[in-house]
């Protein structure tokens, strides 16, 4: 990363102001001083900079002289520094990208050293800006004279002063900083540099193991092996190594010229000139491919996360509940006539909890109810919640399926029954797990509550009679009530045996039955309880 090379937390990037200028988009960069007077020598640099026209500069417009907001006004480049665009992972930069970006700097730095302004002395990744067509453009050029005497932007010895040392080449890293300015070779070795930055997206140095301060301490000794950026030769071509190295030589004499430089550029280029039209196209085409696929692999995160969230409304309530409330339909509560509740519950629970741990109970229930939803799937029915360790089923609500439901309720409940008989406690597998099963059949009324955490719910005396069957019900057997007995009997294929008449809480004596099987029916089912067996609670 950026900063890693630092080992330390450092604000690398320069964010620049932005204002309107006779109806564009400009850029405005303070320079640090309380007032400048107006000699001749600083209006001829402003007017030999002004005067430069090159498609690789970037345009100056004008400065503002007023004390305490001197300023410099240039053109203002949408796609940010150099800095920004290599930090940004979501830019994908292939070869002519880069050796593009490399030649455009080359070509800049060329015309800059050929006019009066000689030399740039603060070439960096910051200082290099890109526009809307994806060319580099220098700059921060020249107006020496108009910025001397400006106040370091960082202190000495703050972390962020030594980073941004990291670009100035050794020659002048050994003269004093208040006076410093540059020269045509030490730009070479800050292009060296950049190139560095560019081929690895990295940050300078990237690497280096050191803080900033011990490389600056080590560029500035001079002293063989020179300290310079680590290249992996299986990551970066061997010609653009090559050029790296020449241009970061020790001594600034064996360091090449910028027409020199641009011109191995364009050889590893295939002899293109980077800066025309047709280059220009390909790498719009390039990147706008690559916006493609970025915008193909972002819709496909957001499906994918859609049909997640999809998948777990479609849990939390039945699915024509969920599209009607995913069309922003209002569910209102309705009545059904006739559907099947199922209730059951683990037979000696309490018990088996206290010589538990929670997490214990947790695995138990979350593998039994696993099993259970499995089993689920294969029925018309809607699992409705499950508090502890009751789990309630309907059947023919939301969407009404006649008198199917039923039918439906009293298989799924021998599938749960024929599950049991394999069913192991992970912690306990010496001992059984059994189940008491209690079932309904009547009118109800259903709709969803709340807004936050929305539940589709079910309302009537037919839910309270459900609980109530599956209370009184004995271990491994399916009570049933007179009303889904008949409904069984007009489906037909279904067995079933009179349990008598039983004591229910807030009924009163009621005639019950057992479900003991169903015709064809060819899963084993355990053992009928007699009800001389001891109800375990």
């Amino acid at each position: 990363s950026w900063g890693g090379t630092l080992n330390q937390a450092v604000q690398t990037q320069v964010f620049t102001s932005v204002a309107t200028f006779q109806g564009k988009m400009v850029s405005v960069k303070r320079v640090n001083k309380p007032f400048i007077y107006l000699t001749k020598e600083i209006i001829q640099e402003l007017n030999d900079v002004q005067a430069l026209n090159c498609y690789n500069l970037n345009s100056f417009i004008g400065a503002c002289v007023d004390p305490n907001h001197i300023c410099v006004i240039s053109n203002y480049c949408t796609k940010g520094s150099l800095q920004d665009v290599l930090e940004n992972d979501n830019i994908k930069l292939d070869r002519i990208f880069k050796l593009s970006f490399a030649t455009d700097i080359a070509q800049g730095m060329a015309y800059l050293h050929n006019s009066p302004i000689k030399f740039h002395g603060r070439l960096k990744s910051s200082n290099v800006l890109i526009d809307a067509r994806w060319t580099c453009k220098v700059a921060d050029f020249g107006l020496r004279g108009f910025r001397e005497g400006e106040r370091l932007a960082h202190p000495l010895g703050d972390p962020a002063y030594f980073y941004h040392q990291l670009w100035i080449a050794p020659e002048h890293l050994r003269e004093n900083p208040a006076t410093r300015t540059g020269s045509p070779k030490g730009d070479v070795y800050s292009f060296a540099i950049l190139l560095q930055e560019i081929a690895q997206r990295s940050a300078p140095f990237g690497d280096a193991s050191d803080m900033a301060d011990v490389i600056i301490e080590k560029v500035t000794a001079g002293r063989s092996p020179y300290c310079r950026p680590l290249i992996d030769p299986i990551e970066v071509e061997e010609s653009l190594l090559d050029l790296m190295r020449i241009c970061w030589e020790e001594i600034p004499a064996f360091r090449p010229n910028f027409s020199t430089i641009r011109d191995c550029l364009m050889k590893m280029n295939s002899g293109k000139n980077t800066g025309l039209v047709d280059q220009m196209m390909h790498m719009m085409e390039k990147y706008a491919d690559h916006l493609e696929e970025l915008v193909d692999a972002r819709t496909q995160q957001l499906e994918e996360e859609q049909k997640k969230t999809e998948e777990l409304l479609a849990r939390m309530l039945p699915r024509s509940v969920a599209e009607s409330l995913k069309r922003g339909q209002t569910v209102s509560p309705e009545s059904f006539a006739s559907v099947t509740i199922f209730f059951s519950d683990v037979v000696g629970f309490t018990a088996l909890a206290a010589e538990s741990s929670p997490m214990q109970v947790v695995d138990l229930l979350n593998d039994l109810y696993t099993c259970f939803d499995r089993i689920l799937e294969a029925y018309d029915v809607y699992k409705v919640e499950t508090i502890g360790d009751a789990y309630m089923v309907a059947s023919g609500v939301p969407i009404r399926n006649e008198h199917k439901h039923a039918g439906e309720v009293s298989t799924m409940a021998l599938d749960l029954m024929s599950a049991m008989t394999d069913f192991k406690i992970r912690h306990r597998p010496d001992r059984p797990l059994q189940i008491r099963v209690g079932i309904h059949t009547g009118p109800v009324v259903a709709g969803v509550v709340g807004l936050k955490m929305p539940r589709f719910c079910l309302f009537g005396d037919t839910v309270n009679f459900a609980s109530r069957m599956e209370s009184n019900s004995l271990p491994m057997r399916i009570h049933i009530t007179e009303q889904c007995k008949k409904v069984l009997e007009e489906i037909g294929g279904f067995l079933i045996t009179d349990r008598g008449h039983v004591a229910l809480k807030g009924k009163g004596d009621v005639m019950t039955f057992w479900l003991t099987g169903k015709v064809n029916f060819s899963q084993s089912l355990p053992a009928e309880t007699t009800a001389d067996q001891p109800l375990t609670t």
